[in-house]
């Protein structure tokens, strides 16, 4: 199944570091972040996982939680936080999905259906396309879906900003421009008349164009 923002994330029961998970059920009506890992004990994901980890009482305040999934049992990941809590010096608190049987990976079309039905005898190489961060919203939409390569460390800061313009825009009739950050100026949708406009913005905006209105972030 091949996966698109606004598709409903695939809802799934799997183990976890911290017990079974019920995908769908764990979000409750707050937001998410499933953010994948090729393999246990890999160097660039060790400074992901210890990164987001440092990242996590972010995240809480804007009713995101997190989980990870890795393509090993959850026996393994046990064994692999207490090296990124070592190395990173942040402990993992959120919960690491097993995936052993590739069923998670397949349903989120990080795998072909024909990988097989277990992680033994893979390497990280083989499950080199399990690297993407999904972002759920209350709806359990996908509201975000972001790939990278095994030699390339993601960016959670941009996940951070990411969530903050989908937040808001979910919450308001704006969009957010190139490199937005949290209180720069938006864009009125066009989906917005000027009447509109004028009702919630009173002091007015900029419009270089017509179809360009910027405003103060509401």
């Amino acid at each position: 199944m091949s996966l698109r923002i606004n598709d409903t994330a695939p809802d799934f029961t799997a183990d976890t570091t911290q017990g079974p998970i019920h995908f769908h059920e764990w979000i409750g009506d707050g937001w998410a972040i499933l953010f994948s890992h090729p393999k246990d004990f890999t160097p660039v994901c060790t400074t992901e996982l210890g990164y987001m980890a440092g990242l996590a009482p972010e995240f809480a305040r804007r009713n995101c939680k997190i989980v990870g999934l890795s393509v090993d049992p959850v026996s393994s990941h046990g064994k692999w936080a207490g090296d990124i809590e070592e190395t990173q010096g942040h402990k993992v608190t959120f919960p690491m999905i097993g995936d052993p049987q590739l069923q998670v990976a397949k349903l989120y079309d990080m795998l072909p259906a024909d990988a097989g039905n277990t992680s033994e005898g893979r390497t990280a190489a083989t499950n080199a396309t399990v690297r993407t961060v999904f972002v759920v919203g209350p709806d359990k939409k996908i509201k975000l879906m972001l790939s990278y390569p095994m030699s390339t460390g993601r960016n959670f800061d941009e996940v951070l900003r990411v969530l903050d313009s989908i937040q808001l825009t979910a919450a308001q009739k704006v969009a957010t421009p190139a490199n937005w950050k949290p209180g720069d100026d938006v864009i009125i949708l066009p989906s917005v008349s000027d009447e509109e406009a004028k009702a919630k913005y009173p002091s007015g905006w900029k419009a270089p164009k017509p179809y360009l209105r910027i405003v103060h972030q509401p």
